[in-house]
């Protein structure tokens, strides 16, 4: 019967700190003053982000 262990190597070296802005800023939007995160990268909130639509895989079927 074979042996079934399985064996892997310790990660090595160190994690880096994720990107952070310094300043405290607030939603694009005139009238939101919701304060957005400093590891946020975008310039809106999420009420007031525009919609983006996921991209859809598969095969477009022809229309005959």
């Amino acid at each position: 019967m074979a042996d079934s262990t399985l064996k892997g190597k310790r990660i090595l070296g160190t994690a880096r700190p994720p990107k952070a802005t310094n300043e405290q800023r607030t939603c694009a939007k005139a009238e939101c003053e919701t304060l957005l995160s400093r590891y946020n990268k975008r310039e809106f909130c999420y009420a007031h982000a525009p919609t983006k639509f996921p991209r859809l895989r598969g095969r477009i079927i022809p229309e005959t």
